[in-house]
Order: structure tokens, then C-alpha cells, then sequence
């Protein structure tokens, strides 16, 4: 690849919670850098995933969907995706096309352009998302609304479960944005470090197998994680919080099994993407105001690059 007509761009990914972003990143990048669960208001932190192709590189942003905040948690998220929006070469905003227009999509759509401001020159475009699972005849009149709105540049409909219009959306990303060098390692497919990643998938199991009220509730925070140099296996200790007691119960579970379930399901999938054996110690603590505690909140995140 010559580096004179290599590109370099940085797309930040929004949409409204369950659209679908992380599934989209994983599906371009061909590796699993974002969790994916059923539940809004997965993605909590800014992950940016690595693109390296033929044409040049990308750094998607996979930010938080975008949403009221309540919390001082809510608020964070936030600023994570007006910080993606603000240094994006391209925003690209995903829909549900399944879902019909409601007042979060309207407050999706005011918030872009306000933010249009911050970062005029950015290309804007919209992604119609889940088109394997919506009726033909609804898809022109969607694509006539947001085609409407006047402050996209192009629309490409796609479904990131089935990998339906992905090649397409990647040629357009590429010729969105600039000649430039690779700012990453041609062999890295994210920045985040290992032990967010296992702190991320131990929340992704508790959020498949718990009830529709935990998912805002947990948080997972990794004490540690160490790498053997011998053997190469990797120790993690890990706690799960909640908010009440009675959550505590359901996720320790009957004589343990679900938070066994948890683990050995996180344990797995830890050792397929870092190629060595795992071993992982959950617990599980109460910690009854930790969306309002800024300090806590801190201990979350890793530092954004």
C-alpha cells in the first residue's frame, strides 16, 4: 500500500440505544470489540474499534446510545458521544428500521444538528439498519423522511445481523474521508485494553441471563488481571455491583448457579479471543448509589485515547 494514496478517517457511530452499532462494528471489523445484548444502554464507554483494509485505515467510535440522561452514569455516556461527534471525519447514525419514528429519534435528529456547529465539515451519513426484518414497501417512505430532514449527505440501508449492504457502507466510508497514515498498528482491531474487554463481557453475560431491571443496575469492575509469564494463563478477579440486595440474590443465583453460569460462559469466550486459558473469579457486592458516584464511575472507564 502506498502511503501517498493511503486514507485515514475517524467515524463515530451513534444512533439511539438498541440500533444496533455494536453489531454493525463487529460485523465490519470482523472481530468483537463491542458487547451486544438485546438491552439498551449496552455500550456505556466510547470503544473504538480498528479498521485495516487495502484503502487505508479507520477508527470507528462505538458510542452510547443517545438518550435523556438521568444519571450522573447517563450524563458521562453523553459526553462520550458529543466528544465522538466533535472529532468524527464522518458521523454516521444508525436507525432501527423496524422501529417507527418516535420523540427519541426526534431528539437524535435535534441533537445533530446542533451539533452540526461543532463540527460542520464532517460528512453525515444515515444508516437504515435491520432492512432483513422490515417490509419492502416501508423502506422508501423511511428513506424519504430522513432524506427529508436535510442534513444527511447519503443513506445506505443494511442489516448488520446478516451482513446485508456492509461492503457497500465500507467503500462509502473510504471515500468520506482523507489521504492520511495509519494513526494505529496495522495489527490491532481496538484500543480498549484486555482487562475493559473482560470486565465488558462478564456485564454482557450478566445482561443475557438476568432479568429486564438489572441491566441498568450492574456494573462489573476487573481488581485484577495477571498474566502468567511461564504458563501464559491469565487470572482475573472481577466483582459484579448492584444497587439492592435482592439483585445480589439473582445473580449469585440458586446454590450459586447463575453467577457460575455467568462465569464459565465469560470464561470461555475470554479464552477464544486471547488464545490461553483464563482463570476468572467472580463476586458479587452491593453498592447502592454507584450510577451518582463520580469517583466509582472513574474506576469504570479506561482512559480514552
Amino acid at each position: 500500500m502506498n502511503d501517498l494514496t493511503s486514507k485515514f478517517g475517524v467515524v463515530a457511530l451513534v444512533g439511539r440505544p438498541n440500533a444496533g452499532k455494536s453489531t454493525l462494528i463487529n460485523r465490519i471489523l470482523g472481530q468483537k470489540v463491542s458487547i451486544v445484548s438485546a438491552k439498551p444502554q449496552t455500550t456505556r464507554n466510547r470503544i473504538v474499534g480498528i479498521l485495516n483494509h487495502e484503502r487505508g485505515q479507520i477508527a470507528f467510535l462505538d458510542t452510547p446510545g443517545i438518550h435523556k440522561p438521568l444519571h450522573k452514569l447517563n450524563v458521562r455516556m453523553m459526553d462520550h458521544v458529543r466528544s465522538s461527534l466533535s472529532e468524527a471525519d464522518v458521523i454516521a447514525l444508525i436507525v432501527d428500521a423496524t422501529e417507527p419514528f418516535g420523540r427519541g429519534d426526534q431528539f437524535v435528529i435535534d441533537l445533530l444538528r446542533q451539533e452540526k456547529e461543532q463540527n460542520p465539515d464532517a460528512k453525515r451519513v444515515v444508516i437504515l439498519n435491520k432492512i432483513d426484518l422490515l417490509k419492502k414497501h416501508k423502506l422508501l417512505p423511511l428513506m424519504e423522511q430522513y432524506n427529508g430532514f436535510g442534513i444527511f449527505d447519503e443513506l445506505v440501508p443494511i442489516s448488520a445481523a446478516k451482513g446485508e449492504g456492509i461492503e457497500k457502507l465500507t467503500e462509502l466510508f473510504f471515500s468520506s474521508v482523507g489521504r492520511g497514515e495509519a494513526r494505529f498498528p496495522k495489527e490491532d482491531y481496538t484500543t480498549q485494553p484486555e482487562r475493559f474487554l473482560a470486565s465488558e463481557l462478564v456485564r454482557e453475560k450478566v445482561l443475557q441471563h438476568t432479568s429486564e431491571e438489572l441491566p441498568y443496575t450492574t456494573a462489573v469492575n476487573v481488581e485484577r488481571f495477571e498474566e502468567d509469564a511461564e504458563s501464559g494463563m491469565i487470572t482475573i478477579y472481577a466483582t459484579i455491583y448492584v444497587e439492592r440486595a435482592s439483585q445480589k440474590g439473582i445473580i449469585v443465583g440458586k446454590q450459586g448457579s447463575m453467577i457460575k453460569r455467568i462465569g464459565t460462559e465469560a470464561r470461555k469466550e475470554l479464552e477464544s479471543i486471547l488464545g490461553t486459558k483464563v482463570f476468572l473469579d467472580l463476586h458479587v457486592a452491593v453498592h447502592e448509589d454507584w450510577r451518582e458516584d463520580e469517583r466509582f464511575l472513574g474506576e469504570l472507564e479506561w482512559p480514552l485515547q
